[in-house]
């Protein structure tokens, strides 16, 4: 800029300009000379850079520009830098997404994404992001995203390349695929520290909307975590007053609260040991202001994280006791966090003893010299209160609120409401708390307030009577116009249950609502006249004093009052009382509803940038979204029956296994089946699965009865098995090598046993993120079975060379793992045969080999039954041909018996199963799975 003079000059000018006048005239006089330029069309590129940097100085000082705008999407095209990011810079100020130019610029800012030139690249990026509409984003973000996974873009770029697509998703979700995800957490392992902020922050927006793509990022997370706090894996220029990059252990912290705590050990144990470290470097309290405001931030999350899991009771123990010192220290950020921890502290907890310690600090924060931490302490206040202190801290804030700030009153009469509403001690308790309440909020009631109140004594009977008599008497004193609004209704629906006592005959009811008339609003007074009209049905002793206000208001210049009071009056001067009594019949309780205090209350949480995991409140408000609004919508359950929520009831289902009858003695009696020539389904195919790579079932084959061995193997990498099991338990270890001759990196492996619920995982290590070439890593993994299954586990492995590699991979662990052979005599086997007899006990079926099916013969199949775990009994079966087995099926909470008789007919390649075991399911599983691999009749795999 400092090249340009005429530039330089004409800025001087305008700041030199005495009166607003003379910069308007020099900048007439610039514009006019701009467009004259523009028209000549003999400019070169210096010169539209030039008058284009006039024309940004020009719109920055807030004059309008309608013209120009060709001239800068053309310099977007030059091949100078100097030209182009003017260009850029114009466009990202001059246009908006809903611009007509926009589309001219698609083209060239996909030119500068695919450039090899790096500064390009950023130019580009920057535009895509500021100006990013949906139609530049769907164009571009599959550029976006190449740049992003590149292995040759620099580090600078990926950076950058992240945060776009992190503002395209923000504004249009849409832009970022689905199949981008795995690709995209692989990122999370990049050597460059600023690469992974970026990504993690990408990844973070992402998995708030889409946990199950992106829940690979969990154990990214955690590692990653590891390897800056306890493995010190940082960059010296990564440390921030001797903090190794706060903001990444920030960011990695909230992203493990986006998910359930995991099941693996070896995870949890990763995750552990970062706590403590953390836990451990805070104990001391630097002098240095910025390192003890980075260490702060740091530990209020780690503090987060550890409540979110709500595991490691001894480091609970300590938090306790740290955030009772947090909330009275002489910092005002300290105190906010303190006050905000023991609220997510108070939302988990299965008791809150340890916070009520500190119940009187906790209310003197309501009086703290800054608004933020008195809001912070309402929060604590409403989530740490239950039927203990609910008294005290109702009273509390009903003296602090006459005092509190105007900004945050409204919320405190929503949380005292929903207080006085949830533990109310008696009935009561809570009409005199809420009027009260309603009586110093004053105007600001929200309508929900009020309008919840009549709710719930329109439910509850026993309310009803207490209620009226009250409101009368607010009603005789000067109150506030919500209160006037309650008390017309209860008295024009209750008035009756009181009219006998002294001081609320029907004449001091009226006279108590005709003096709140004059100074209501039209829509009070509008209720005032539908009470009336009730009066005129309950109370016929005072129908004159009635009609004459009826007379009154309908000449009243409120169209709304004026036609009330008209039809009122006509409705209670009809000759008859029929219709009367019919309209004016008692409301009906309210039908079932969530609290809309409860909803008005969390609508303030809604919308932020970042998802909570928690909702302020107790464990209860925790434990489930859904249920809760349900379970709150009657907040005076504990107390007396209402009939705005009814209770909820569950049946709990018997099921009663029928056993089939005893089968006759003889041999072929008991093992009586199917009739061989029934024809059936074929087995389901196991390659079938479109998820898995090609080629799985080699590996997966050869190892189906076999304790180790190669499970895949291509040009890149082998992996390789090896398993031991005892009892219901089974130890799996896999060994990944890398058979390039170039490193690896960001190795990630996910377990997946969703499809079998009996089968429990658990990672006990995980393999090393990048491995050298010709180098190996491992894993090591436990799988307990908890009962019967069919479908076995899957293993991803995905990895960076060059582009994402990946590969899914079915397990070979099944039922047939936790088989134990047992022998019995052929006497023992017919008793227990017959004892076990039928139904949901057994499992026959009758299926074919598959068309594939080779080498289905008498050695075959008996050695694939002994290597399902059956000892196969000779000599039991009347046939020779048929097979015989027992054997028990262990699992974690006992053991099963099971026998077997396979009849083979190999002519027809038929096979007959049936399976009887002392549990259920049990058959049916085994049964299965026998099928689907007897009916591949692959010899070689056995």
């Amino acid at each position: 800029m400092s090249s340009m003079r005429g530039l330089v000059q004409f800025i001087a000018d305008l700041r030199n300009a005495r009166a607003r006048e003379l910069e308007e005239k020099r900048v007439n006089k610039e514009l006019a000379n701009i467009r004259q330029k523009f028209k000549s069309g003999s400019l070169n590129g210096y010169q539209k850079k030039k008058y284009v940097c006039k024309l940004l100085y020009v719109y920055i000082q807030g004059y309008d520009v309608d013209f120009g705008h060709l001239e800068a999407v053309n310099l977007i095209s030059s091949p100078k830098y100097s030209e182009k990011q003017i260009g850029y810079l114009a466009v990202t100020l001059f246009l908006h997404e809903q611009h007509e130019l926009l589309h001219l610029v698609v083209n060239s800012i996909r030119k500068d994404l695919l450039d090899h030139n790096e500064l390009n690249n950023c130019l580009a990026l920057h535009a895509v992001a500021n100006v990013g509409g949906r139609e530049m984003g769907e164009a571009l973000s599959t550029d976006v995203h190449r740049l992003l996974i590149s292995p040759t873009s620099k580090a600078f770029v990926k950076k950058k390349a992240a945060l776009t697509l992190l503002r395209l998703y923000r504004k249009y979700p849409g832009i970022v695929q689905n199949e981008w995800a795995e690709r995209i957490i692989s990122i999370m392992d990049d050597p460059d520290m600023g690469v992974t902020l970026s990504v993690t922050s990408l990844v973070m927006a992402l998995v708030q909307d889409k946990p199950e793509e992106y829940r690979g990022s969990y154990v990214k997370a955690a590692q990653r975590l590891k390897r800056i706090v306890v493995d010190n894996d940082i960059a010296p220029d990564y440390l921030y007053y001797r903090v190794p990059c706060p903001w990444i252990q920030v960011k990695l912290l909230r992203l493990l609260q986006y998910y359930p705590p995991s099941e693996d050990s070896h995870v949890r144990e990763i995750i552990r040991d970062s706590l403590q470290q953390i836990m451990h470097a805070a104990m001391d309290t630097p002098k240095n202001v910025q390192q003890n405001n980075a260490q702060n931030a740091v530990l209020f999350e780690a503090i987060n994280l550890l409540i979110h899991l709500d595991t490691e009771h001894s480091l609970m123990l300590q938090i306790s006791s740290r955030l009772g010192k947090y909330i009275q220290s002489r910092e005002t950020n300290v105190r906010y966090l303190g006050l905000e921890a023991m609220t997510h502290f108070a939302a988990r907890a299965e008791t809150l003893d340890p916070i009520k310690k500190h119940q009187n600090i906790i209310l003197g924060s309501l009086r703290d010299r800054d608004i933020s931490v008195r809001r912070k302490g309402l929060d604590l206040i409403y989530s740490m209160c239950d039927t203990t202190n609910a008294g005290p801290i109702v009273n509390e804030l009903l003296r602090y609120l006459q005092t509190a700030d105007y900004a945050i009153r409204e919320e405190m009469v929503l949380k005292v409401a929903i207080l006085t509403e949830k533990y109310a001690t008696d009935a009561q308790w809570y009409i005199d708390m809420t009027l009260k309440l309603l009586s110093l909020a004053g105007d600001h009631v929200n309508d929900e307030v009020w309008q919840r109140v009549i709710q719930i004594v329109t439910n509850n009977e026993e309310l009803q009577a207490y209620a009226a008599h009250t409101l009368l008497t607010y009603l005789k004193t000067d109150c506030h116009e919500s209160l006037v609004k309650i008390g017309c209704y209860v008295l024009g629906e209750f008035g009756h249950l009181i009219a006998d006592n002294q001081g609320s005959s029907p004449i001091e009811q009226f006279l108590a609502l005709q003096a709140k008339m004059i100074t209501s609003t039209d829509n009070t007074r509008a209720m005032i006249l539908s009470s009336f009209v009730k009066f005129v049905n309950l109370f016929p002793e005072i129908k004159p004093q009635l009609l004459h206000i009826f007379k009154l208001y309908s000449h009243s210049p409120d169209s709304e009052l004026q036609q009330r009071a008209f039809e009122y009056l006509s409705l209670a001067t009809l000759p008859s009382d029929d219709l009367l009594r019919t309209v004016c019949d008692e409301m009906p309780p309210f039908s079932d509803r969530a609290s809309i205090l409860l909803s008005r209350l969390h609508q303030r949480t809604a919308g932020t940038t970042d998802k909570k995991t928690w909702v302020v409140g107790g464990k209860d408000a925790n434990t489930d979204q859904k249920e809760m609004l349900m379970a709150q919508n009657t907040g005076l359950k504990r107390t007396f029956t209402t009939i705005v929520n009814g209770t909820k009831t569950g049946t709990n289902g018997t099921a009663a296994a029928a056993a089939a009858a005893p089968s006759p003695s003889s041999a072929s009696g008991d093992l009586a089946g199917l009739d061989l020539s029934t024809p059936s389904a074929p087995p389901p195919n196991l390659a079938s699965a479109a998820h898995l790579t090609p080629d799985w079932d080699l590996g997966y084959n050869r190892l189906y009865y076999a304790d180790e061995g190669v499970l895949f193997e291509d040009a890149q990498i082998q992996v390789g098995l090896r398993s031991e099991y005892r009892a219901h338990m089974g130890v799996v270890k896999i060994y990944i090598t890398n058979k390039a001759s170039f490193a690896i990196g960001s190795l990630t492996t996910t377990v997946d046993n969703r499809s079998a619920p009996n089968l429990k995982a658990d990672t006990k290590s995980l393999p090393e993120p990048s491995v050298p070439a010709a180098g190996q890593t491992q894993q090591t993994l436990f799988f307990g079975a908890h009962g019967p299954f069919t479908e076995a586990p899957t293993i991803r492995i995905s990895y960076l060379a060059g582009a994402l590699q990946a590969y899914t991979l079915q397990l070979p662990v099944l039922m047939h793992r936790y088989m134990e052979p047992s022998a019995l005599s052929a006497e023992e086997f017919f008793k227990r045969w017959r004892q076990i007899g039928g139904g949901p006990l057994e499992s026959q079926n009758t299926f074919g080999a598959a068309a594939r099916a080779k080498d289905i013969g008498e050695s075959f199949t008996r050695k694939s039954v002994e290597g399902f775990g059956w000892r196969v009994l000779d000599g039991v079966d009347p046939n020779p041909k048929n097979i015989v087995g027992c054997a028990v099926y262990q699992f974690a909470t006992g053991k099963t018996g099971c026998l077997l008789r396979l009849e083979p007919n190999y002519d027809k390649k038929m096979y007959r199963i049936t399976i009887r075991a002392t549990q259920e399911a049990v058959p049916q599983a085994l049964a299965k799975q026998m099928e689907q691999k007897l009916s591949q009749g692959n010899l070689a795999d056995v």
